[in-house]
C-alpha cells in the first residue's frame, strides 16, 4: 500500500479569524487513539469550542469535538477528551511566555492530515472587541465592492 502524501484538511475554525487577532501560529502533532483517527478519516471533527493550554511544561488541546467512531466497540473514545499536543520543549516555553501576557490565548485554526499523521495548527490570539469585528467586516465589504467596480470597469 503506497504512503499518503500531501495535506488533507479535516476541519477549519473559520470563526477564529473573525473573533481573534492572530499573532503567531505553530504546527503541532496530536496524540490520538485508533478510533479517533478512524473518525477523522471520515472527515468528522469540530474546532469551534477548542482551545489549547500549557500545563506543567506540556501542551494540551481541549474542547475539540471528534465524534465517536460508528463501528467502534468498547474501545471507543470520549468525544471531547483532553488531547496532548506534540511540540518541542523550547516551543512550549516560548508559547507559555507569550500566553502569560494579558489577553492572549491559544486556539486551534486547522486540523489536517500531513501524510498519515494528524496535525493541528494552533495560533496565539488576542480577542477582538465588537467594534474591531464590525470594522474588519466593513473593510472586507469595501474591498469586495472595489474589486467588483474594477472588474466591471475592465469589461467596458
Amino acid at each position: 500500500m503506497p504512503k499518503e502524501t500531501g495535506k488533507k484538511v479535516i476541519a477549519r475554525n473559520r470563526k477564529a479569524r473573525h473573533d481573534y487577532h492572530i499573532e503567531d501560529t505553530w504546527e503541532a502533532g496530536l496524540v490520538l487513539t485508533g478510533t479517533e483517527v478512524k473518525s477523522l478519516r471520515e472527515g468528522r471533527a469540530s474546532l469551534t469550542d477548542g482551545f489549547a493550554l500549557i500545563f506543567q511544561n506540556e501542551a494540551w488541546l481541549e474542547g475539540v469535538y471528534i465524534p465517536e467512531y460508528l463501528q467502534g466497540t468498547w474501545t471507543n473514545h470520549a468525544a471531547r477528551r483532553r488531547r496532548k499536543l506534540l511540540l518541542h520543549r523550547d516551543e512550549i516555553l516560548r508559547i507559555s511566555q507569550k500566553v502569560k501576557e494579558s489577553g492572549r490565548t491559544l486556539i486551534p485554526l486547522e486540523l489536517y492530515f500531513d501524510g498519515s499523521r494528524v496535525k493541528v495548527e494552533i495560533a496565539l490570539a488576542r480577542g477582538k472587541r465588537e467594534w474591531d469585528k464590525r470594522q474588519s467586516l466593513r473593510e472586507a465589504q469595501d474591498k469586495r465592492e472595489a474589486e467588483r467596480a474594477m472588474k466591471s470597469k475592465q469589461y467596458r
